[in-house]
């Protein structure tokens, strides 16, 4: 038998964190599912003006630097946190709202500014690609729903009336899971 009032601060407990993380928790799913659909959200493109002769080694070490000098000279106001480099393209992140890319090309270097829309915004924050205050949330968040679901399956246990429910649920889902995962 249970202390009542154990499996009462467990659900507690479930149900607040629960509470507290739905936003995130629709955020993924919502986003996630329109993009599953083909809806991945769009970005606008337009050309940014660079001073004649622009240039950035993306191999330099300074890139950060050299980046947030060239945006002082050109008199480009661009906030951003961290840069991610793929080699011939780098973007100043976050990309979950309006941001710089920087192409390297045979014509020379070239900058785009891109907007999101409002999905393309959900999806850069699905795939962690906000701010940094953002990203750290989202690690709180991950770790939550492992709360969340472990939260509820004890709680289905503690209670006597729910354990055989519980149990059939999670092999169910166990089940379709793996066959789905690797076996389909």
């Amino acid at each position: 038998m249970t202390n009542p009032k154990i499996r009462r601060l467990f659900i507690l407990a479930h149900l607040w964190l629960a509470g507290l993380l739905a936003p995130a928790f629709l955020l993924v799913a919502i986003s996630g599912g329109l993009y599953l659909l083909g809806n991945g959200g769009d970005f606008k493109s337009e050309p940014v003006s660079l001073p004649v002769g622009a240039a950035l080694d993306f191999e330099s070490p300074t890139l950060e630097t050299d980046v947030r000098e060239l945006l002082n000279a050109a008199e480009i106001n661009q906030k951003f946190e961290y840069i991610r480099n793929r080699g011939t393209v780098i973007q100043l992140r976050p990309t979950s709202r309006p941001h710089l890319e920087f192409r390297q090309t045979d014509d020379g270097l070239t900058a785009i500014r891109k907007v999101p829309d409002f999905q393309g915004t959900l999806m850069e924050l699905h795939k962690g690609h906000g701010p940094s205050w953002f990203k750290f949330y989202q690690k709180l968040v991950a770790l939550g729903l492992i709360g969340v679901v472990f939260g509820g399956i004890l709680v289905g246990f503690l209670a006597k009336a729910y354990r055989r429910q519980t149990s059939i649920a999670v092999v169910i889902g166990s089940l379709i899971f793996v066959f789905l995962a690797f076996f389909s």
